[in-house]
This record gives C-alpha cells, structure tokens and sequence, in this order.
C-alpha cells in the first residue's frame, strides 16, 4: 500500500470515528438491547460487530487474516473497544508497507462494512426515540490520526 493509499485510508478511518463517535454519544441507557424487530441485532450487538470488523482489519494488515464472532459487551465497555480497535487499526495504516494488504480491499471489506453498521446505529438511534442530529460533515473538523472517543465539536448541525 503506497503513502497516499495509507493516507486516504487513515482520513477515512478518521470519518468514521467521528460519524460513530456521533452515533454512539448520549445514548440512553436502554438503547443498548433496542429491537427494531424480532430478527434484527440490537445496537449493542452491531457495536460488538464493529469491534470484530476492526480487529479483523487490523490482523489483514498483519498478514494474519482472523476473524472472530464477540458477544455484545455493556454498552459503555463496547463503546471503549469500538475506539481502541479504531486507534489500533490506524496505528497499522501508519506503519504500513507495500506488502500490505491492498488498500481497495480494506476498504471495500471491513472499512465500508463499518460505516454501514455506524449508519444503522443512528438509524436505530432515531426509531428508539433518540435521534442523532444531522450534520452537513463537509465541514466537520475531522483529522488523520484523530481517532479516540474524544472528537470535535460539530460545526453545522441542523434538524
């Protein structure tokens, strides 16, 4: 994976981060086990399934593809692991190599993955009664390597 590939990617992650961070701030404490219906996977499950999907994008750029199935953890705890995992997986994209996995691939797989299933948490957000507000992102304070809980303030919000 080539400098500006690893950037591109890292720019990305730190998107996601801050969409997620969005998502998953304030959320009151029963949305965690909300069911938008009978089969569906409840926010802390979809949380556990973030953690999996970085986990897993950081043993692709190990060279030692692994994939494994979380329980959902206490939303809080999930939340942390959430993060961490960003902060892992963007410390590989910094230290990563020509000999990496290719940079379409993290994309298409776990990184486009992960932001659907942040999309869906805010979706669930809103059926719960908890809506996240809009935001016009384009102008969102959002930075490579900026990548922890902690995000900035938005800058345009609206209803």
């Amino acid at each position: 994976m080539s400098n500006q590939e690893a950037l591109l990617l890292r720019h990305t992650v730190a998107t996601l981060a801050y969409r997620a961070g969005k998502a998953l701030r304030h959320a009151p404490p029963e949305f965690a086990e909300f069911r938008a219906g009978p089969a569906t996977r409840t926010p802390a499950e979809i949380l556990a399934h973030l953690g999996d999907l970085l986990d897993w994008a950081v043993s692709l750029v190990d060279g030692k593809q692994k994939w494994h199935n979380s329980p959902a953890l206490a939303w809080e705890a999930g939340v942390a692991r959430f993060f961490s995992a960003l902060e892992t997986f963007d410390q590989r994209l910094a230290g990563a190599t020509e000999q990496s996995v290719p940079a379409e691939e993290l994309f298409q797989g776990p990184i486009a993955d992960a932001l659907t299933h942040v999309g869906q948490i805010a979706l669930l957000r809103r059926l719960a009664g908890s809506p996240v507000r809009a935001e016009n992102y384009l102008v969102a304070a959002i930075a490579v390597g900026q990548v922890g809980e902690q995000q900035a303030a938005p800058r345009l919000e609206f209803d």
